[in-house]
């Protein structure tokens, strides 16, 4: 199964952060980090605004990916989600699970 990891952060430098060690362990085949946003949410009992910073990744390994954002997460309760993928390029799919896959299969 491949699936897209949608996160947000609190700024581009903890996404690319974050992106450039997930791919680099292979946890993810891609990433793409959008533009800001501003968000509105309930935080500790009252209404919070923020602007942050979303993030898309490409994964055969999502509870994996999904530990792993949330550890190196600056937020307390990172928003990380994940969908799967019911349809895609056949050459694309190959390539997110070849990528996003230990290059020990033992690991």
């Amino acid at each position: 199964m491949i699936a897209t990891v949608y996160a947000v952060f609190a700024d581009a430098a903890e996404a690319q952060r974050i992106a450039e060690t997930v791919v680099a362990e292979r946890l993810a085949a891609c990433a793409n980090i959008l533009a800001p946003c501003r968000s509105t949410y309930r935080w500790q009992g009252k209404v919070e605004r923020a602007e942050e910073v979303p993030a898309l990744f490409k994964t055969s390994r999502p509870n994996a990916l999904i530990a792993r954002i949330a550890a190196l997460h600056s937020y307390d309760v990172p928003a990380v989600v994940a969908w799967p993928i019911g349809v895609a390029h056949a050459p694309y799919a190959e390539w997110i699970t070849a990528e996003s896959s230990p290059e020990d299969p033992a690991a």
